[in-house]
Formats: structure tokens, sequence, C-alpha cells
């Protein structure tokens, strides 16, 4: 068995379709984490083939995380100038690699409207909580909820009622497990 980014265990090799969206987004971040640590020498397939070989996924040119994470990495640049006018009092460069990455991610997200943008913030704030500095998630729940702000419908901010019971129900059950 093979230890995937929650912890989960899933069955050695496993698909990218069968993970969760949560795991998805994981390695979506870990995918765009290695080719920027890596200064963009080396191709987001390699990265990929490396990453499956290794940890026991199979992550194709076709499936949603490797599209996803070529589209934030091709339009990283348009991403950071859309961040940065939203950083009241920093600056751009001075933020950790890891805090940007989730931005540029989360962001690319809200642009494409089909998550809902309680949804890619919530992640956006666990992915943070995960690997980002101490405390980096309330800077990064706070840039993105003033992009939403800006950017979104307000009825698009709101919570549906059968999206609350339905991730009460999904956070009751993960706390059983």
């Amino acid at each position: 068995m093979s230890e995937q980014p929650s912890g989960k265990q899933y069955p050695m090799p496993v698909s990218c379709s069968e993970l969760t969206q949560r795991d998805q987004r994981t390695l979506i971040f870990h995918l765009l984490y290695a080719v920027e640590a890596l200064d963009y020498e080396v191709s987001l397939e390699s990265i990929a083939e490396n990453i499956s070989r290794e940890h026991g996924y199979i992550i194709l040119p076709h499936d949603n995380v490797f599209l996803t994470a070529s589209a934030i990495t091709v339009n990283r640049d348009e991403l950071d100038q859309t961040i940065e006018p939203l950083l009241s009092n920093w600056r751009f460069d001075r933020l950790g690699l890891v805090t940007k990455l989730i931005m540029r991610f989360a962001l690319w997200e809200l642009q494409r409207k089909e998550t809902p943008p309680l949804v890619v913030i919530n992640e956006a704030v666990e992915l943070a909580k995960c690997f980002a500095e101490a405390n980096a998630y309330r800077f990064v729940n706070g840039v993105l909820d003033e992009w939403a702000k800006k950017y979104l419908p307000a009825s698009a901010l709101m919570p549906q009622t059968e999206e609350l019971i339905a991730d009460a129900s999904e956070t009751d059950a993960s706390k059983k497990e």
C-alpha cells in the first residue's frame, strides 16, 4: 500500500481520477512546487513521471491533475499580476513560495468558476495549513476573499443550505475515521 497525500491508503498504483478532490489538489500542489523548485528547467511531464514512479500514482498528460498543473504553470505570470494588487502592505516577492503557489492555484480555480468559491477558498486554506508558514492560511484566506468580493457576485459567496449540511456530514464522517 502507498501513502498518498491525505494519509489515506490506496492500492498501488492509483489513477488520479480515483483520488478524492482534496487529494487531487494536494497532488497538483506537489507538481507545482516541484516545477517551481526546479526553476522550470525540468518539464512537468518529467516531474509527473517521477512522482508516478516514486509514489504509485498514474499521472497521465490528459488527467485533470496534470492539465490543471500545466495551466497554472503556463499562466503563472498573469496569475501573479492579478494577486499583486490584492496584497495590501506586502510585496509579492516577499511572499513564501508555498503561499504564492497556493494563491496561484486557488485564483486559477476561482477564475474558472467551476467550483464554488467557498470550496476553493477553504481548500486553499487547508493547503496553507498543511504546507505553508504558520498563520499563512489567514493571509491566503484574506487575499482570496478580497478577490472573490471584488470579482464574483455576492450570491456566489453565500453558502447554500445543502452545501452546509453536506460539509457538516463530511466533517462528522472524517472525525469518526
